[in-house]
Order: structure tokens, then sequence, then C-alpha cells
């Protein structure tokens, strides 16, 4: 058990018969009233986030989690194979519990995290950044980089990627796992 008084990001609490994590929280003590604790919360289960005000000093269930490492190894008809980096034992997982998944490229290091209890997997975290090959970009026109102007790229894992005009076919580039974006062109 906690109260409002032990939350923090990152932090993962039984609510509503289901587990989620607070993504932000904001302590209130407003003029009059009592105090209040707002959050966003997002749901392990199915990922959809919602926002929720708590009483001060209410008592949450906080579930206990576990991020182990593993390793991606390749995809079969069954899902994801992943690789524990200390023992070695491989699991499968589905397409559904991996978000951003077309970033998944064979040796990736990611963090899977896991219900400590009943070892439930509740998601795969890609790590925020990764480095990707351009396999396919329309050429920019020579002098075209007075504007912020973007343009698709086809990574080497299938994606599409937003990117500047002046990046090409075979340039490494860095990709933002969490939204999708462009961050920088990395040197070889």
């Amino acid at each position: 058990m906690a109260t409002t008084q032990d939350f923090r990001n990152g932090l993962v609490i039984e609510f509503n018969n289901d587990l989620y994590i607070i993504v932000q929280f904001q302590h209130v003590k407003p003029g009059k009233g009592p105090a209040f604790v707002r959050t966003k919360l997002k749901s392990l289960k199915n990922g959809r986030v919602i926002e929720n005000t708590f009483s001060s000093g209410v008592k949450v269930n906080v579930a206990r989690v576990e991020r182990r490492p593993y390793q991606y190894l390749y995809t079969d008809d069954m899902g994801f194979i992943f690789m524990h980096r200390e023992t070695y034992e491989q699991i499968s997982i589905p397409k559904t519990m991996i978000e951003n998944y077309q970033f998944l490229k064979d040796g990736l290091f990611v963090e899977i995290v896991v219900h400590a209890d009943t070892e439930n997997i509740l998601s795969v975290d890609l790590p925020p950044f990764v480095v990707m090959e351009v396999t396919y970009s329309e050429p920019g026109l020579k002098g075209d980089t007075a504007t912020n102007t973007l343009k698709p790229a086809k990574i080497e894992t299938g994606a599409t990627v937003m990117v500047p005009l002046f990046v090409n076919t075979g340039d490494k580039i860095k990709v933002d796992t969490r939204d999708s974006s462009y961050v920088e062109r990395v040197k070889s």
C-alpha cells in the first residue's frame, strides 16, 4: 500500500481492476478546500492514457514490476522472439504488446516489463533512440535547405519516417522511438 505522497513518474499502481503506470502527476493545494493529486495514467493492458484526480492521502495498491534485459532476435508466425541477456531464455511476444514495433531490428536491446507476482509480460520498452539506415528516399534538390520541409524516407526495418530534404539513401539517422520522429543524421 502507498499513498498519494509516494506518487512518482513510472510507478505502477492497481486502479479500476487494471495496472496503470503514472506518466505525470501534480500535487495541488488550492487556497480553499482539501489538497488533491492530478494524474495521467497509462494502462499497461491496452496502452490507453486516462486522467484521474486522487484526494490527498488516498491509499493505492502498488504493483511490483521488474524490468528485465532482453535482446530482439527475429520474427516468426508466433510473434517477436526475444532472448534474456543473462539466462539466454527465449520468449515469444505478439505484435499487439509492442508499441512502435516497426523500429525493432536484429540485436536491439530492449527492456521487458514483467508483473513480478504473476510473471505476466506487461510491455516491451524500446530504447528511446535507435540508429537506422535509410534504404530509400527521394533525392533532395540542391540548395533547397532553407525551409523546414520534410520528405518520407524508408528505413531498414521497412518503417517510414519523415526526414529533412538533405537526408539521402544510405545515410544513417537517429530516430525517436516514442513518437517516430527524425532526430539527427549520424556520422558513419
